[in-house]
């Protein structure tokens, strides 16, 4: 914005001191006898200062300065236009630790399978043997097992736990349980009854036997267990199991009395 002031002095005329005076708005006129003072102050508004940033009355709009990589000599070139050598600075958040390395595979079951337990072998009650119409008592000395390794580059430490077992009686048929069993004595219980884990035979002969056991995992990376979805299943080797038959007689002395009598 510019302000111009205009003074103008001047003698009038003898005949026109007592003529009026037109004076333009903004102007004020002095008379002082044959002396008249003109002055006033005119306002305008510049366009052509680096400060104009009002675009004038019925002027097209600017068009937007595209944004573009900052470039010294460029901006020095066209100050005043190139409002993109300035770009705003956008606040990042802080990168956790770790957010730049790449995200740890996930561990599956399977993984684990190089880990696995080594397999378990049941027995029969009594040493192998049973006899045909009465029950065998299975069993299967599971627990729980740790081991440490390398996978993927990484040491960890695994353990397993089991959680089932499958008992295979090598006649056509198999029965779960949640335990490996107990022997009869652990039990408190005499040879040839039932319990949770025995299995009947129903002719004699010679069956091969086994249990699976199923192991729930857990792994240590350094900062605790955790678990991994799934169950691992270790099958154990096959037992021998010889079912013999059973023949009751009436003997008037018993084995160590006689050892010829019938059934000895």
């Amino acid at each position: 914005m510019t302000s111009l002031s205009l003074a103008v002095i001047g003698a009038l005329p003898a005949s026109s001191s007592d003529e009026a005076i037109d004076t333009p708005i903004g102007s004020a006129a002095i008379s002082t006898g044959n002396t008249v003072v003109i002055s006033g102050t005119q306002t305008q508004t510049s366009s052509d200062g680096p400060g104009d940033s009002a675009p004038r009355p019925g002027s097209p709009p600017s068009p937007a300065s595209p944004v573009h990589e900052f470039d010294f000599d460029t901006c020095l070139d066209d100050w005043n236009s190139s409002r993109g050598c300035f770009r705003a600075v956008v606040d990042e958040e802080p990168s956790s630790p770790g957010a730049d390395s790449p995200a740890a595979p996930v561990i599956t079951i399977d993984d684990l399978a190089q880990f696995a337990p080594d397999p378990v072998a049941s027995e029969g009650e009594p040493d192998n043997v049973g006899v045909a119409g009465m029950p065998t008592n299975f069993i299967a000395a599971a627990s729980v097992h740790t081991r440490s390794g390398t996978l993927f580059g990484a040491p960890l430490s695994v353990r397993f736990t089991p959680v089932g077992y499958e008992f295979v009686h090598g006649d056509g048929t198999s029965a779960t349980s949640s335990t490996g069993g107990q022997t009869w004595s652990a039990l408190g219980q005499s040879p040839f009854t039932p319990t949770s884990t025995s299995h009947v035979y129903s002719e004699r002969g010679t069956y091969q036997a086994h249990v699976t056991v199923r192991y729930a995992a857990e792994v240590d990376l350094g900062g605790g267990w955790f678990p991994v979805a799934g169950d691992l299943t270790v099958p154990g080797p096959a037992r021998e199991i010889r079912i013999f038959e059973a023949h009751t007689a009436l003997v008037a002395f018993t084995c160590a009395q006689r050892p010829s009598a019938p059934g000895c």
